[in-house]
């Protein structure tokens, strides 16, 4: 039972090496991805069960104790990202079935999509800063494939952009890897965050910290690094873009908040410009969800607000504001999964992305309108969905720390990510039928982005039943010495 935390990293492993064996057997690569992905999200809720009543669980790799082998770490903050990313996945498999085209999945497309999982619960489970690195690589090197399937001029193009901005921040994590390494001698996070309490805060570590928001941030796209993300996910069909929307500028984001609660929570300068530079990240993401009229770069630019309303919310760091950006980053997984699977439903019937070329789908299509209407209303935070708690706790916060500003600016990106997804749903569902409406069968690509907003709208009216699970999460980023207890056993 102590190995149960593995099995979210072993399942999607074996998994995709089984099925690169079976690639042109597309129906076994279905049945055995949904089975994976399926026992997957059981392990996790039996992994968030364990570690509510026992604690945090921890594997040393072959029997080598921290800090000298490899840990496994979770925590209830990376149980619940790993059920969370599990249920996305699961959904977008769903979606595939229908919303892919068979080359794609002949190619090697579920495999892909196990070693992806694999990085991305790796990266949520790693208790070594190292292996961070490691199962970044993993989860790039899946991404880089599932981007460039299609071999269209825009994927080559847009796939070259996405590999070299991940290779330059690659080097500089390594840079960074190094850095700490020589500063404390250690690659263990509890130990390096024991160390760094002992040493107090010094120039180097300040540099250390900025390094690491530049790497991280570059994968969790804040301002002003975020200048590759709208070309490189729109060049994604689909289920793919839902899969990179909704988890792995996540990673990035839990990067940020695991590795700066853990080493650098005595550096209030380094939470100043993290800050500032997510209320950056809100205007701008806010001006570009509302400048376009491509449903996909809207949600894209969605994902920019989304990501610095979290960091904000991290940045204020008390208990309120984290609660807040917990339970916000869940809802924005959830929320965003379900929404790029429910306009590329859109795309479908209508042959575009294009605003002007896809109105009156409301006649034939009601119960895509009406789902897609009560996701927008989650995505701009309205009550009683699951985007108004989070982002309320993230203002209480703020106005705890004395931020107004910060408060204020959060509840006005609200009124532009509604304006955003309102626009889609007057000009795409209400009007004139365009001739661009077809009469399509649509039931199995609805499915998935219907089960998505039905969790989303459970977890805004079951708040009373998440809070405890949610305040586990906050409480460990908030106590670094549970986590350095749990790892180093001291």
């Amino acid at each position: 039972m102590i190995n149960l935390i593995l099995f979210p990293i072993l399942i999607p492993l074996l998994m995709g090496i089984i099925l690169i064996f079976f690639y042109k057997k597309i129906i076994l690569q279905r049945i055995f991805s949904l089975l994976s992905t399926g026992a997957s999200i059981v392990v996790s809720i039996c992994m968030i069960d364990k570690i509510k009543n026992e604690g945090i669980q921890t594997v040393n790799l072959s029997n080598w104790d921290a800090p000298f082998g490899i840990t496994i770490v979770s925590d209830m903050l990376s149980a619940l990202l790993v059920l969370t990313t599990n249920i996305i996945a699961f959904c977008v498999l769903l979606y595939s079935f229908k919303g892919i085209d068979r080359e794609r999945e002949n190619y090697f497309y579920y495999a892909m999509i196990q070693f992806l999982l694999v990085g991305v619960t790796g990266a949520f489970s790693t208790g070594d800063i190292f292996n961070l690195f490691v199962f970044f690589e993993v989860m790039l090197m899946a991404s880089y494939v599932l981007l460039v399937l299609g071999n269209t001029k825009i994927q080559l193009r847009e796939t070259v952009k996405y590999i070299i901005v991940n290779v330059v921040a690659s080097a500089l994590f390594v840079v960074g890897v190094a850095y700490i390494y020589s500063v404390v001698g250690t690659l263990n996070m509890a130990l390096i965050s024991e160390r760094i309490s002992e040493v107090g805060g010094t120039g180097i570590l300040t540099v250390i910290a900025v390094l690491f928001l530049l790497v991280f941030g570059l994968k969790g796209a804040i301002f002003p690094l975020f200048f590759w993300l709208p070309g490189s996910y729109n060049a994604a069909p689909i289920p793919i873009l839902a899969l990179f929307g909704a988890l792995l500028t996540k990673v990035g984001v839990y990067s940020i908040s695991r590795t700066y609660s853990l080493f650098f929570y005595q550096d209030s300068y380094v939470f100043s410009l993290l800050g500032i530079l997510a209320l950056i990240t809100i205007i701008l993401g806010a001006i570009g969800s509302i400048a376009y009229n491509d449903v996909k770069k809207i949600i894209i630019y969605n994902i920019i607000t989304a990501i610095g309303v979290i960091l904000f919310g991290f940045s204020t760091f008390n208990a309120v504001s984290l609660s807040g950006s917990i339970f916000y980053l869940l809802h924005d997984m959830i929320i965003k999964g379900a929404l790029f699977l429910l306009i590329g439903a859109m795309i479908y019937i209508t042959g575009t992305s294009n605003l002007k070329y896809m109105s009156g789908l409301m006649k034939k299509y009601p119960l895509l309108a009406w789902t897609f209407f009560i996701a927008a209303l989650g995505l701009a935070g309205i009550p009683p969905l699951s985007g108004f708690v989070g982002k309320f706790l993230i203002i209480q916060g703020a106005f705890q720390a004395g931020n107004y500003i910060g408060s204020f600016i959060v509840v006005l990106s609200s009124l532009f990510v509604l304006l955003s997804v309102i626009k889609i749903f007057v000009k795409g569902f209400w009007g004139e039928e365009s001739d661009n409406v077809m009469k399509k069968p649509v039931k199995t690509l609805l499915l998935p982005g219907c089960i998505l907003v039905l969790l989303s709208f459970l977890i805004g009216i079951g708040v009373e039943v998440l809070s405890p699970y949610i305040s586990l999460a906050a409480e460990s980023l908030l106590q670094p010495e549970n986590y350095i207890h749990a790892v180093l056993k001291e």
